[in-house]
């Protein structure tokens, strides 16, 4: 139970789920910040001892602390934690070595962490614009924007139908992994009708809408790019390539 008295669960979904914040990060333009998230992501993959990947991941937490949003990453890393421990133990057991199960182990979190930057400070409509400015079909956006939206409400939808199930006795938490696993079908059940309910009634609404009509719809927001943005930019990628180079140039001794 988290400190409201609500389970575990709606805590870690908190953290998946955008809110708008006042922080200098906010006001980025959204290419910017999928650009901080991508250097974070390549730095995260090109570091070779559990020093760098240390290192990047401290500087994702300076961001989410700039943006205002250090819990909800703290959040995503707790959520990820989990993962990183069975991927310790797995290269662990595959005989490749502490130092490198320790690598792998903190590089995940790492990666996890700086797509987790992205999505927690920028919103679907944002989202929606930097794939418009890619290009892509209009139908390819709309999908994948909606999946984005829908992905928290399926989470809260999953976690109601679980407290609900179990108010009438159904054990979720006992019992050998095979039960564990038929016992969940009382929970997917509701939950996949919920789904096909709220898609039906997404595609009224879509259709009342007269979506498809235009071939080239208009958006009432676009994108700009001020001062601030290309400052951040040019300096993103000042500091990516020397942290390549030092990578190049320093050995850490794990």
């Amino acid at each position: 139970m988290d400190r409201g008295g609500r389970p575990l669960v709606y805590w870690l979904s908190g953290g998946f789920v955008f809110r708008k914040v006042v922080s200098p990060f906010h006001k980025l333009d959204p290419r910017v910040k999928l650009l901080v998230s991508g250097e974070f992501f390549v730095l995260s993959l090109a570091a070779s001892s559990v020093v760098e990947v240390a290192l990047v991941l401290a500087a994702i937490v300076s961001v989410a602390a700039v943006a205002k949003s250090l819990k909800r990453i703290g959040r995503t890393i707790v959520f990820s934690s989990g993962f990183a421990a069975f991927i310790l133990v797995v290269n662990i057991l595959f005989g490749l070595g502490v130092p490198n199960a320790v690598l792998y182990s903190v590089r995940f979190l790492a990666i996890i962490s700086s797509t987790s930057v992205f999505f927690v400070t920028t919103s679907p409509d944002e989202l929606e614009q930097i794939m418009r400015w890619w290009k892509l079909p209009r139908d390819v956006v709309f999908a994948f924007v909606t999946a984005v939206r829908f992905i928290p409400v399926v989470m809260l939808d999953a976690f109601q139908i679980m407290d609900a199930q179990k108010s009438r006795g159904l054990e979720l938490e006992k019992g050998s992994i095979p039960r564990r696993v038929r016992n969940t079908i009382p929970v997917l059940i509701p939950l996949v009708v919920n789904s096909v309910i709220r898609s039906g009634e997404l595609a009224e609404a879509m259709e009342s809408r007269a979506y498809g009509s235009s071939p080239k719809p208009t958006s009432l927001y676009g994108l700009s790019a001020r001062w601030y943005d290309w400052s951040v930019l040019v300096l993103g990628i000042v500091l990516m390539v020397g942290t390549l180079y030092i990578y190049r140039s320093v050995r850490f001794p794990f």
